[in-house]
């Protein structure tokens, strides 16, 4: 909490106006530079959904490593698991230096105060959607966190640069465990084209909300750190994806996506907002079954979380 919001007070205007004046020139807000509390609560409330979104998106896919068909895919998908607890890390990592910390956040989203992406509530029913989840769902990822390495605030920007390279090689593992699957046999490309027609929609919903039913987008856009507004990324997504299925050799499940000419981009269909917010209000195939799994990890792990400090104090000189 900035000095002015801790004391009641409403914020000094030259402090206001040199903030404003930098996030102008593109220049980076720093930990010790002075930012309005909104600004510090906007932060802190979206790298904290990431940083949840990464720790309980490993779940859907965690749940293929012991039945992956063979070691190298085992191996992969390992990797790329693990490389999912490490983005959180970063992003708890960047949000601690607004003042909060690890401990607070984790107890708002196992308490439902904080929320994750939607995206993760849906479950892997095949070895393909693991190859879905890749493609697209990282595809959109991406899509919407390589501007967000631009972000104004230094630390965030940071720590999605080193995770969006990483994003890259999800999305490319996803892409080439569905190419193998589409040009298998009959029954595996069948299983391909089933997981995208699962996952086609709830990646689109990924970029949040319609523009004009954002309560957050035009505030984070004018202090820079979103760059584009949900729609925008969305399209944009939509016009990546739609060469990429083609070459995949299957059909995203829109029978209105086509490619209008005078816009210069691949119109789609509509989107079912119902069910995007009723997943968001808890009510999706698998919200209970996350945060209830997560809950239960971080339960059992506090003997290692305890054993830690400990080592620390004595070791290092850190108070537990």
């Amino acid at each position: 909490m900035t000095q002015d919001a801790a004391a009641g007070q409403a914020p000094d205007p030259a402090l206001v106006a040199a903030f404003d004046a930098a996030v102008a020139a593109d220049e980076r807000v720093e930990p010790r530079d002075w930012m309005p509390e909104e600004y510090r609560a906007t932060l802190v409330r979206q790298m904290a959904q990431h940083a949840h979104s990464e720790i309980i998106g490993m779940q859907p896919e965690a749940n293929w490593i012991t039945r992956a068909p063979s070691l190298r895919r085992k191996a992969i998908l390992m990797a790329k698991v693990q490389d999912e607890a490490g983005h959180g890390l970063y992003l708890y990592s960047a949000a601690e230096t607004l003042g909060t910390s690890r401990d607070e956040l984790l107890d708002k989203l196992h308490s439902g105060r904080q929320k994750y992406s939607s995206i993760f509530n849906y479950p892997t029913l095949t070895w393909a959607d693991v190859g879905a989840i890749g493609w697209l769902v990282d595809g959109a990822a991406i899509t919407n966190q390589v501007p967000i390495c631009r972000c104004s605030y230094g630390p965030y920007a940071r720590a999605m640069v080193r995770i969006c390279k990483e994003e890259s090689f999800h999305q490319r593992q996803g892409f080439e465990l569905l190419m193998a699957l589409s040009q298998g046999t009959e029954a595996q490309h069948a299983m391909a084209q089933d997981a995208v027609d699962r996952w086609w929609w709830p990646s689109l919903m990924m970029f949040g909300p319609p523009d004009d039913e954002s309560a957050h987008s035009a505030q984070s856009m004018a202090w820079k750190i979103k760059r584009h507004s949900n729609d925008e990324l969305r399209q944009r997504f939509v016009d990546i994806a739609v060469p990429q299925a083609e070459a995949l050799g299957l059909t995203l499940p829109d029978p209105d996506l086509r490619w209008n000419e005078e816009r210069g981009h691949h119109d789609f269909g509509p989107i079912d907002w119902t069910e995007f917010w009723e997943v968001i209000k808890g009510n999706g195939p698998c919200n209970e079954q996350r945060i209830g799994q997560r809950r239960r990890a971080h339960e059992e792990g506090a003997w290692v979380r305890e054993a830690a400090a400990e080592y620390a104090r004595k070791h290092g000189g850190v108070k537990a």
